[in-house]
């Protein structure tokens, strides 16, 4: 397991911490259907994926600003962002944590969550 260390107040945040922090911040700008996916058995790209939608590609982007803002405060750097230009898909890849945030059509069409039906899937509640 990879901890990171925040050099801004030196906390040690786990991966499943930076994963619930995304989750609130999404939650914050009132997406829809949050899901925190356990990738570690599946993938050694990341460790979780946090899934959730807005119902437009502006809100998609609202979510996506908030996430690098609250995580950026926390000291956590992007390593790569996608698809933000279209909002209809944007990745957030923090290493061991990536957020996709999706439009409801997109979401819907991709299928992720069926993708990666092994994950273990919890849905986030406040």
């Amino acid at each position: 397991m990879i901890f990171i260390i925040n050099l801004k107040n030196k906390d040690i945040i786990t991966p499943l911490a930076k994963s619930k922090l995304i989750a609130k911040a999404a939650d914050d700008k009132k997406a829809s259907r949050i899901l925190i996916m356990d990738m570690r058995e599946l993938t050694t790209s990341t460790d979780y994926f946090i899934v959730c939608n807005g119902g437009s590609s502006i809100q998609a982007k609202a979510i996506a600003d908030n996430i690098e803002e609250q995580l950026g405060l926390a000291g956590e750097h992007l390593l790569h962002r996608e698809g933000y230009k279209s909002g209809e898909w944007i990745l957030l890849d923090f290493g061991d944590c990536v957020a996709h945030i999706f439009t409801e059509e997109s979401r819907e069409f991709y299928g992720l969550e069926n993708l990666w039906g092994d994950a273990g899937i919890t849905e986030y509640e406040q």
